[in-house]
């Protein structure tokens, strides 16, 4: 399965070489590669270890990273963790962290939710005192181009039959809250706006029975014929030919927009309007000035958190009548910023 912490991942590393050539390495880590053997040279030919979590395949592969921090930390290795998210894991999976919050000596964080999220935990929160923050960069950068596929067809003929297209991009799990998306297009199919919910991405597979209830509530609400799922699409070409026939998108986060959100910003640089809850805190883009200016231009509006599907419901209405939010997007100067604020900690 696709991993977007592995993306990331990946880009940070060709980042930090791109400006420091030949100052860091991979090492990949399955089941079937990166023994311990491997792990014990890699790590001492180090200065320090960094890993992301979490992990999609986390039940398969948790053993070998957890491994690595700790031979790390046997040799003395600085060990640095970056952790993208906290309480929107499954408790099962928190408890699989535990030993990378104890190993770390910083932990690198993307949102001051999170962080708090962090510190309020009855049993980790003086980890919290370990953590830093950095801002968090899209993974995937607008091609030139786009790539046609027989679901943009189906778009573009949706469209044509005066269906508005609202979508949703990036991995479907609980705390994204997708079902929350669903009520909001029952109330526009009420108000007669023909909406099709068009969710680009794939079900996370976990103890969670999300993708069973989203159908389930789907059918409740009336609109199953009015939602699609793409499933995981692998080519970036493909995925703006699809984001090319979207109208809006919206994000019902009940945590609220956090600078950690990364689908947002890639949705952002199609060009669409892109309606989100508002933050929970108010120092949440405080260390993101990038991120800030997107919604200070208006490229993405917020909904006060908190707000009734109703609100959202006006809102999409509202974007649809208003021109273009034209913003040059510096994916590179994204992923600098990114690499800088690591590289600090190395």
């Amino acid at each position: 399965m696709h991993c977007g912490i592995g993306q990331f991942t990946r880009l940070l590393q060709e980042t930090i070489e791109k400006h420091e050539p030949g100052s860091s390495t991979t090492l990949t880590l399955t089941r079937s590669e990166g023994s311990l053997a491997e792990i014990w040279r890699a790590a001492g030919s180090a200065q320090s270890v960094v890993c992301n979590f979490p992990i999609v395949a986390w039940k398969r592969v948790i053993f070998a990273p957890l491994a690595a921090l700790a031979v790390g930390w046997l040799l003395r290795r600085k060990i640095i963790l970056i952790q993208h998210e906290w309480r929107g894991l499954h408790w099962l999976r928190r408890i699989t962290y535990i030993p990378a919050l104890l190993l770390a000596d910083t932990i690198v964080m993307f949102s001051p939710l999170v962080q708090r999220e962090l510190a309020d935990d009855p049993l980790l929160g003086w980890t919290a005192r370990k953590a830093v923050l950095a801002p968090l960069p899209p993974n995937i950068e607008a091609p030139a181009g786009i790539e046609d596929s027989k679901l943009r067809h189906r778009l573009i003929a949706a469209k044509a039959d005066g269906r508005l297209l609202i979508g949703h991009f990036g991995s479907i799990y609980p705390s994204k809250q997708p079902n929350a998306l669903l009520e909001i297009g029952a109330i526009l199919k009420q108000r007669g706006l023909k909406p099709l919910l068009v969710y680009i991405g794939s079900f996370i597979r976990g103890v969670d029975k999300v993708e069973e209830e989203f159908h389930a509530r789907a059918r409740e609400l009336g609109i199953a014929d009015d939602v699609i799922v793409s499933g995981f699409v692998a080519s970036d070409h493909e995925v703006f030919g699809l984001f090319s026939e979207i109208d809006v998108f919206c994000y019902p986060l009940d945590e609220g927009i956090t600078a950690r959100r990364s689908s947002i910003l890639t949705c952002v640089q199609s060009g669409r309007p892109l309606i989100v809850a508002g933050p929970a805190l108010p120092e949440e883009f405080d260390h993101h000035p990038r991120f800030k200016e997107l919604i200070s231009r208006g490229a993405v509006v917020l909904v006060a958190r908190g707000s009734d599907n109703e609100a959202y419901a006006d809102r999409i209405a509202t974007v649809l009548k208003r021109p273009p939010v034209p913003l040059p997007f510096d994916f590179d100067g994204w992923w600098k910023d990114v690499a800088e604020a690591v590289r600090a900690q190395l």
